[in-house]
């Protein structure tokens, strides 16, 4: 485990000493081949249930996964931010570069860490890069308001969670992962538990984001770099689902006063963002309103408690990540040349560009869960789980997918087809990095059609 933690940790005074000419390209290698090692991780399971043990540090179904996600997006992260860092001066892409491979060793590090303290340290220290990415680099004036948004909802979640890991540790003397699961839980009087459970939950609702408390999510996408959303949407999100896993398997089964107005919450909001993606004109937002209905299915999956509920969870969390991730780009390749995000003044792609429109078309109906794509796998297993749970859930989630298809077909049809706008005289070809970096996104993904079960956990 260290392996991976260390090679992360040495390429950030690699990037702030390494000369001007080969910075990108060495960064860009490096970080490839980190990516690759980390493959190892989906080795096999069998006996414990946990690989690569450490005094703090570990491996198992659940994150390996994760783990391999977080490692395989920064190259795609580096190749996605060239085009417009290279405007920049060197001592900012220095920096730029150091801060994201300092966001992947801290992700590394949190879903790796067997003590709870270990994780909900590197939870919240994950704030401090995406933070810095967000407000430096962000595409507009109101990026300083959203880096408020994103701090202040993250720490106000995360405070209640430190407090009950306090309680956790002084009531069953450690918080140990390894031990915690042979322990009973902990034994509070019935209001106190209830407390204790909400606040435990609360931190990662906000980071998933529930609806209701997602609002920093939409700015912070809108604000951020290409990287910042790329790395946002594929794991920072993950890490809310990821410590809920987590925190199930050291409480009591949830009762129901905490957990039927969460799915409620989750299920509708579900609907709610779905029918605001239909009225955006930004092609960002769409994409971030998306990514928060999605985590509502997921949010949903894990509240019920079920295997199947954490089979499907986890499964949707990562094709989401790769999906939305590719979406982000494809955006942002648009944005790039056009400088306008808008739907309405960027038509016509197709003419313009064919073979991007060809990858627009895929990751849309990824988006939307085309069969065999591990997304569709994702849905029906959280969905199958919530009607063995309660057969009212079929309807939302039901309107929730018909709702998701529309929105994707909209955000497709209307970037894509139609006549190009007079504005637009010419168009710069897409770039092979360009290419390179959508299909490293959506090979994964096709790949896992063929093994779905390295992602079930």
């Amino acid at each position: 485990m260290l392996k991976i933690i260390i090679l992360s940790m040495m390429l950030v005074p690699l990037c702030l000493i390494i000369s001007a000419k080969w910075l990108w390209t060495t960064c860009l290698i490096y970080s490839f081949i980190i990516a690759i090692m980390s493959f190892m991780y989906m080795a096999d399971f069998s006996g414990t249930g946990w690989a690569f043990v450490g005094p703090y540090t570990a491996v198992d179904p659940v994150s390996a996964p994760l783990l391999t996600l977080t490692c395989w997006l920064l190259p795609l992260m580096i190749l996605a931010s060239q085009g417009h860092m290279m405007k920049e001066p060197l001592s900012h892409q220095r920096t730029y570069l150091a801060l994201l491979t300092l966001l992947q060793t801290l992700l590394i590090t949190a879903f790796s860490a067997t003590n709870l303290l270990l994780f909900y340290v590197m939870f919240e220290a994950t704030l401090i890069p995406t933070l810095i990415i967000i407000t430096r680099w962000g595409n507009q004036m109101e990026r300083l308001n959203a880096g408020t948004h994103i701090l202040f909802y993250t720490l106000t979640g995360g405070i209640p969670l430190l407090v009950a890991l306090l309680v956790l540790q002084t009531k069953l003397g450690t918080l140990s992962l390894y031990v915690l699961q042979l322990l009973d839980p902990i034994s509070l009087t019935s209001s106190t538990h209830k407390l204790w459970t909400a606040t435990c939950l609360f931190a990662f609702l906000v980071k998933l984001p529930m609806y209701g408390v997602h609002l920093w999510l939409p700015k912070a996408h809108v604000e951020a770099p290409v990287a910042g959303s790329m790395i946002l949407a594929a794991v920072l999100l993950k890490l809310g689902g990821y410590g809920m896993i987590r925190m199930m398997s050291v409480m009591e089964p949830l009762s129901k006063d905490i957990i039927y107005p969460l799915i409620i919450i989750s299920l509708w909001g579900m609907i709610m963002t779905g029918t605001i993606c239909l009225r955006q004109t930004d092609t960002k937002l769409l994409i971030a309103y998306s990514s928060v209905s999605h985590m509502g299915l997921v949010a949903s999956g894990v509240l019920i408690q079920t295997p199947w509920g954490f089979a499907g969870a986890l499964i949707m969390m990562i094709s989401h990540g790769l999906t939305s991730s590719a979406l982000f780009c494809l955006a942002n390749t648009a944005y790039e040349r056009t400088h306008s995000r808008s739907m309405m003044l960027v038509r016509g792609m197709h003419t313009l560009l064919p073979l991007v429109a060809a990858w627009w078309l895929i990751t849309s109906l990824a988006n939307l869960a085309l069969p065999p794509l591990p997304n569709l796998m994702g849905e029906l297993v959280i969905m199958t789980s919530l009607f063995g749970w309660s057969s009212w859930t079929i309807i939302l989630t039901g309107l929730a997918t018909l709702i998701t298809a529309c929105y994707t077909l909209y955000l497709l049809v209307t970037t894509q087809r139609g006549p190009v706008p007079s504005h637009i005289k010419s168009m710069e070809p897409m770039t092979t990095r360009e290419h390179l970096m959508v299909s490293l996104h959506l090979l994964p993904l096709l790949l896992l059609i063929l093994k779905p079960e390295l992602i079930s956990g």
